[in-house]
């Protein structure tokens, strides 16, 4: 189906606006070397993440930034210009998370979702489920991570 937009701003997206095989461009962030370090320091605190002298040393020969922070750095987007404010009802759980690039401070990432597949719910018939690919790419536009989203959304309400 090729990039697409959506037709309703995400304040009036629901179910029925994820269309499978249509694929979204939800823009780029910059990976900033203080904010990487400060979150690795945090939550995964390993030199090559957090000690620009020490990482020259690993085989890296230089500071990455952790995978967990390029994941919050695409959640920053999907949430904001993917997810919708009024029909998200959470996840379930992803699948197949991929780190298959090291991701660099000063590096400029984008993100691309790819709905796989959607369904109504057969339990709960308010809403359904959208399956998504999350792509995050480098400016050459190869994925440097990825990962399979499930997500419920809530059906459109009748008129």
């Amino acid at each position: 189906m090729g990039n697409s937009a959506f037709t309703e701003p995400g304040g009036e997206r629901y179910f029925e606006d994820y269309v499978a095989g249509s694929v979204h461009e939800l823009g780029t962030v910059r990976v900033e070397e203080d904010e990487a370090i400060d979150f690795a320091r945090r939550f995964d605190p390993q030199p090559f993440h957090t000690d620009p002298e020490a990482a020259k040393e690993t085989v890296f020969g230089g500071l990455i930034v952790s995978g967990w922070y390029t994941v919050s750095l695409m959640m920053r987007l999907y949430a904001g210009r993917y997810l919708s404010s009024v029909s998200s009802l959470g996840s379930p759980g992803v699948d197949e998370l991929r780190w298959i690039k090291p991701v660099r401070p000063g590096d400029e990432l984008s993100v691309r979702v790819s709905v796989l597949e959607t369904r109504r719910s057969r339990s709960k018939p308010d809403r359904g489920i959208v399956r998504s690919l999350i792509e995050v790419l480098d400016r050459r536009g190869e994925a440097v991570m990825s990962m399979r989203a499930v997500n419920l959304v809530l059906r459109r309400p009748e008129r």
